[in-house]
């Protein structure tokens, strides 16, 4: 879908744009059909605001379950690394001692880009097992350590004597094959969307080139993300929303078949019929799923290296089915057509787009409901830890209760690129 052109901008970003590529667009678009379904208005969802604080009593009781010294770090993919009792990163010792603090960040960046990339839900049958340990895994503790043994393994490098890296030249040329036997997928093993997340490292090796000032010029990474932010950089210090608008930008290109405004692909970015429909890019709601997942992943890297990340809570929670399933499951927010639970929907409908909104607005409320009931503030206790500790493991302690295998309340028809 293309909405408008470039008129009227000149040297530098459509203002429309700019802002949909933006966590505030994202609150302010969200709370909008929010406010419709506080008026119970909303076509497909109704919201049972007398709900919540047990919502909220349930995800502190699972927090202080996970947590009980209340040491909660950040929602992030390196949590994913650590399952079963060891961080993977300790596989890659000592050579990755070896290598300068900046070469270990760049690494880092190029394994949580790579691997954050392949998080979309894998679907209920398919599984991982670990070379090694021969630990089985699924969902995305699976996704996650398929990821890092391929990484591991060289398969995203085009340079032999550097396996341990993400640039431009293997990206592009990732075959389904390639990844099929990375992530041990055949029939009675299969992955979701396997195509689409080709797919969308391909686009991704094609944007690094496309795109020198952020990735590189002579071998573009994404870990060289890590020295344009140093650039950037004030006493050291960066903002979460700079690090949120160099990722919409950089990987803006990648995600296919999206809204695209002033010929920029908007990426996780969807209308909804109710929104006025004032002019170009009015009636969108915009997620950033993905890329806000991708940018929590990348602040220890960056922290490691001496950054200090300022206005972390601007960043919104995640619109993915644990953070959504643990609303309805917890009968906060129920269909208005039960029966529309019997059907998978496509990111781009108006009942998951609804969905997906009132999920990021009442893990704002449930947030402030939680910070009141332990007198803790945003800066003790930021949204990336109850997200964490937290919303998405009680989303998926509650689903295992609900239905056989765990899977969300709600049949979603994912391409591999958006959940």
């Amino acid at each position: 879908m293309v909405l408008g052109g470039n008129d009227g901008v000149v040297g530098g970003a459509h203002p429309t744009v700019s802002y949909l590529l933006s966590s505030q667009a994202v609150r302010d678009r969200t709370r909008a059909l929010f406010v419709l379904a506080e008026a119970d208005r909303l076509q497909h969802w109704r919201y049972h605001r007398s709900a919540l604080p047990a919502a909220a009593d349930y995800v502190l009781a699972v927090m202080q379950q996970q947590y009980p010294a209340g040491d909660v770090p950040f929602h992030s993919r390196w949590r994913h690394f650590e399952v079963a009792g060891r961080s993977r990163l300790d596989l890659l010792e000592p050579q990755l001692s070896a290598l300068e603090p900046l070469e270990q960040a760049r690494l880092k960046v190029d394994l949580a880009i790579t691997s954050v990339l392949l998080d979309a839900g894998a679907g209920s049958r398919w599984r991982y097992v670990e070379p090694g340990t021969k630990l089985e895994f699924a969902r995305s503790e699976g996704l996650a350590i398929a990821s890092f043994h391929a990484f591991a393994s060289g398969l995203f490098s085009s340079q032999p004597d550097a396996p341990w890296q993400a640039d431009a030249i293997a990206l592009a040329t990732l075959t389904a094959r390639d990844l099929a036997q990375a992530f041990q997928v055949h029939s009675d093993n299969p992955l979701l969307g396997l195509e689409g997340r080709v797919a969308l490292l391909q686009k991704l090796g094609h944007a690094l080139h496309q795109q020198p000032q952020f990735f590189g010029v002579e071998l573009p990474r994404p870990g060289n993300l890590v020295d344009y932010w140093l650039a950037q950089a004030t006493d050291n210090t960066l903002s979460a929303p700079t690090l949120l608008q160099t990722v919409l930008r950089g990987l803006g290109p990648i995600w296919p078949g999206r809204v695209e405004l002033a010929g920029v692909n908007l990426g996780d970015v969807w209308p909804h019929p109710q929104l006025p429909d004032t002019g170009p890019g009015s009636n969108l709601v915009p997620f950033h799923k993905l890329s806000q997942w991708l940018t929590y992943s990348l602040l220890e890297p960056l922290q490691d290296l001496g950054l200090t990340i300022t206005d972390l809570d601007q960043l919104t929670g995640l619109a993915e089915y644990r953070n959504g399933g643990l609303f309805v499951d917890c009968g906060v927010l129920s269909l208005k057509d039960p029966a529309a639970a019997a059907t998978a929907h496509v990111p781009g409908s108006p009942l998951i787009v609804e969905w997906r909104a009132l999920t990021l607005c009442l893990l704002d409320d449930l947030a402030a409901h939680l910070r009141q009931t332990l007198g803790m503030d945003a800066a003790t206790l930021p949204l990336a830890k109850i997200l964490q500790g937290g919303t998405w493991t009680a989303g998926r302690q509650i689903a295992a209760t609900k239905r056989p295998g765990g899977g969300p309340p709600i049949h979603l028809a994912s391409d591999g690129t958006v959940f």
